[in-house]
């Protein structure tokens, strides 16, 4: 699951602008729209994903009207809390620094494991250059372990710095990693251990929008309650994703 590290504290004295979302006014979901299988615009130009039905699904058992907003990763906070939008779904991790500008729900996607790709087993993690996606906190652990940090604003960008050479390994979240190994004919391999990041992925939400978060808490605990978010996990993870028990 991406995370992002916020780089600045003013976001937070900007919250108490935003009103909390009344039941009876849409509710605007707002997602990257590029991290598939989280989330993607498909061939209509719709958000699709796990995170689609995901949010769908909440939006029906609260009884809530919604739409979905995309958005830049990098300004994804900022224009929540500026009131472009008001909800995060968007594979974004729970972390104490983010929790710090915005509120999140529970989680609905377990703490899952990020990790290293490279095009061979022998790449120096410690000290080569390693790519990642700009402002989360698979760039930060990066950034901390001793690598030379090449970020990239996207996580597409970041894996084609790999196999054009300009970095020696790229590190994300391993399920969006996955597939594209899967589909590398080789060229691509998993190296080094998984690395476990964050609390879970959870809805975000301005922090002034209790009601709404406490109403999006109960529908998610009602997914989890009835085993439907198992069984999206799966559809759009594999048989062996994590799940909740």
């Amino acid at each position: 699951m991406k995370t992002l590290i916020l780089t600045t504290a003013a976001l937070a004295l900007t919250a108490g602008a935003a009103l909390a979302e009344s039941h009876s006014q849409t509710v605007r979901l707002g997602t990257e729209g590029a991290y598939p299988p989280y989330n993607f615009l498909n061939d209509a130009g719709e958000v699709d994903g796990f995170e689609r039905e995901v949010g769908d699904e909440l939006c029906k058992r609260a009884e809530l009207t919604c739409e979905w907003v995309t958005n830049d990763w990098d300004s994804i906070i900022p224009n929540l809390v500026s009131g472009n939008y008001d909800t995060i779904i968007a594979g974004m991790s729970i972390t104490d620094e983010r929790d710090e500008v915005i509120d999140f729900t529970q989680n609905y996607f377990p703490p899952a494991a990020s990790a290293y790709v490279a095009p061979s087993e022998d790449v120096d993690l410690m000290s080569g250059v390693v790519s990642a996606q700009a402002t989360t906190i698979q760039a930060g652990h990066v950034a901390d372990s001793g690598a030379a940090l090449l970020e990239f604003a996207t996580p597409d960008e970041a894996v084609a710095a790999v196999r054009n050479g300009e970095a020696d390994a790229v590190f994300a979240d391993k399920d969006f990693l996955a597939p594209i190994v899967d589909a590398s004919g080789g060229e691509l391999m998993f190296v080094g251990e998984d690395v476990a990041l964050g609390d879970g992925i959870g809805v975000g939400l301005r922090e002034s929008d209790g009601e709404l978060r406490e109403t999006l808490d109960a529908a998610i605990q009602s997914m989890k309650d009835d085993g439907s978010l198992n069984e999206l996990l799966v559809k759009w993870f594999g048989e062996e994703t994590q799940t909740f028990e």
